[in-house]
């Protein structure tokens, strides 16, 4: 998978890591709510696995398909929060937000920085006119 792709893919993988951390927030008041993550490792694994190259039959071939969904889990901690409703931790949702935006934005500039080189290889980037 190239580059480009994968990080095509995390942009997604953010966006809808930002609205299951939405959710977690929304029903911090909820009683017995259990608050949910996205899983996203098992899905890197699978694209890297699926971008693997076969040079000799006697090699191990990995399955996988880059293609998958992520999937929401719901965290198994039962330790209730501080008003004892349920497990959502509003500090630990705000971190996982304030993380999840930077690595949005970094993927964003460098999916953006691509396309901006891309544009001045295409273009010329000037020279010659």
């Amino acid at each position: 998978m190239s580059s480009i792709k994968q990080l095509e893919q995390f942009i997604n993988y953010t966006t809808a890591k930002s609205q299951v951390i939405s959710k977690n927030i929304a029903n911090i008041g909820t009683e017995n709510y259990k608050r949910e993550d996205l899983v996203f490792k098992n899905v890197l694994a699978d694209a890297q696995r699926a971008g693997t190259k076969i040079t000799n039959t006697n090699h191990i071939q990995f399955g996988g398909s880059a293609n998958k969904s992520f999937e929401v889990v719901l965290d198994k901690n039962n330790e209730e929060n501080a008003s004892g409703i349920n497990n959502v931790d509003i500090e630990q949702e705000m971190a996982a937000l304030a993380e999840n935006t930077i690595n949005f934005k970094l993927a964003s500039r460098k999916i953006s920085s691509y396309y901006k080189t891309l544009r001045a290889v295409i273009q010329g980037n000037g020279g010659g006119r």
